[in-house]
């Protein structure tokens, strides 16, 4: 069975001259639900749940410049059931400003790029800002929610159906990160939210059972734009970089972010039992991280940070040209000394890459095993991953499957198996485009051998466009 829900009129974005609405970035035009779909190989018995993955997807052609980070929200879902059944489902977030958009049938709402003043109907919808929650999808104490980090979480179904934005009773202020941290030991979410304007960094602990039960604000004395944090079983690590958030710009319909290296870059360490007052800062050379893979603390007190470091934000605003080449990603490590104020750090690998991932059992604990994206494109063209590579932290090597010559990939997301007991007993799970007929395949990878190559591939209905992050949810029994 399939169902096809035709959401609009359909929009020829690939003729709208914007190079991050084209080709595997193109926007698709329905809401499915497919079941049943043809699988090469064999789905493992230990793949039971759902693979959500979260991205930008329009809905209408933008009313002006156009940053790959604005794109409204898309859930797309893997649903194993464990004996070799699976199927897929899309949905959009019906974000507020989504909404008001549908009813008077354009966008009205501009971006990071070139942020327009809503009226005053589209202030009354869906406020200053239209909510995407288009950059991760996480499960929390029986919630599903959407995440992206300039607002409140979005709560949707299993399904995907849209619930609603989600506050935690009352107890969320400002924003959430799109890149919560989970302590396997008590079983906490632990979250952050940045802000144009004071308070500009606040922390937050959310408990076991959902309840948000602890918030504290960091004191960084100005916005800058923090994608992720890392944190420990003692410690919660801050980031400090220069990548600049100016909300006057913005609300004069300028660029929301620029790159500011005469600022200066700090990395702070903050008790994960104190208060953000409690921040010992250090202060570094400028670089940029999106996404860390992992922080863990050695016995002597040296906080391990291993993330994907370039010499400068490796993405552009506004009228800035695609950054060069030079301010490519690379996987980095950094060993923090809190107690002598001091950070060394080094370069882990030489090849291009970002999507780290590890087995989230393992967050803020020593690690041996991560991956990330393989790289075939990092340059003014735009960014095209097109592999896995699998990481052996502890002996210094490394695996690597690339999907095929003409292939296009996101992010590696590692699925347990329940039967295994070692750190890499599991599957990576990922989305693959072959952009010479535009079809895409849901593929399996096992993480104790990624060079084998997929285990199983699942053929889908239809492309499914890049996206940014998503999750494996088993089924909760």
């Amino acid at each position: 069975m399939t169902t096809v829900e035709p959401a609009a009129a359909e929009v020829d974005f690939a003729a709208l001259g914007e190079p991050y609405l084209a080709g595997q970035y193109e926007p698709v035009h329905d809401e499915r639900h497919d079941v049943a779909l043809p699988v090469v190989g064999e789905l493992p018995a230990g793949l039971r749940g759902a693979y959500l993955r979260n991205g930008p997807n329009n809905l209408f052609a933008p009313p002006g410049r156009y940053h790959v980070f604005d794109g409204d929200g898309m859930l797309h879902g893997m649903y194993l059931d464990g004996d070799g059944g699976v199927e897929y489902r899309n949905r959009w977030i019906d974000s507020r400003g989504l909404r008001h958009e549908r009813s008077v049938g354009h966008a009205v709402y501009g971006g990071l790029s070139e942020f327009s003043m809503p009226d005053e109907a589209a202030l009354a919808a869906g406020g200053l800002y239209k909510n995407t929650a288009n950059t991760n999808i996480v499960r929390h104490a029986g919630r599903h929610l959407a995440l992206m980090e300039g607002a409140h979480p979005t709560e949707v179904t299993a399904e995907l159906a849209t619930v609603g934005e989600y506050d935690f009773a009352g107890a969320l202020q400002g924003a959430m990160t799109a890149h919560p941290r989970w302590d396997p030991a008590t079983g906490e979410m632990l979250i952050f939210g940045y802000s144009p304007f004071p308070p500009y960094l606040r922390y937050h602990v959310v408990d076991a059972g959902g309840a948000l039960v602890r918030s504290t604000e960091v004191p960084v004395g100005r916005s800058v734009m923090m994608h992720d944090f890392v944190t420990t079983p003692r410690n919660v690590l801050w980031f400090d970089l220069p990548a600049i958030f100016d909300g006057e710009a913005l609300l004069r319909g300028g660029t929301a972010i620029a790159w500011r290296p005469d600022e200066g870059a700090r990395i702070g360490v903050m008790p994960r039992d104190g208060e953000g007052t409690d921040t010992t800062w250090i202060e570094v050379d400028p670089f940029y991280v999106f996404h860390f893979l992992n922080a863990f603390e050695r016995g002597d007190g040296t906080i391990v940070v291993d993330g994907c470091r370039s010499v400068a934000m490796p993405t552009a605003f506004g009228d800035e040209p695609l950054p060069d080449a030079h301010v490519r990603p690379y996987l980095w490590r950094w060993e923090i000394d809190p107690a002598a104020g001091t950070v060394t750090d080094h370069q882990l690998d030489d090849r291009t890459g970002d999507f780290p991932r590890i087995n989230d059992s393992f967050n803020g604990l020593p690690n041996r095993y991560g991956t990330h994206a393989h790289t075939r494109v990092w340059d003014q063209r735009g960014v095209e991953f097109d592999g896995v590579i699998q990481y052996d932290l502890e002996r210094g090597t490394s695996a690597t499957h690339v999907y095929g010559p003409t292939h296009v990939c996101g992010e590696a997301v590692f699925a347990a198996d329940p039967a295994g007991t070692a750190e890499n007993d599991g599957w990576l799970l990922n989305f693959v485009t072959d952009l010479t007929d535009r079809s895409t395949e849901f593929v399996v990878l096992d993480a104790r051998d990624v060079e084998a190559g997929p285990v199983a591939r699942v053929a889908l209905p239809r492309r499914v466009p890049f996206g940014f992050h998503g999750n494996w949810l088993p089924t909760e029994d």
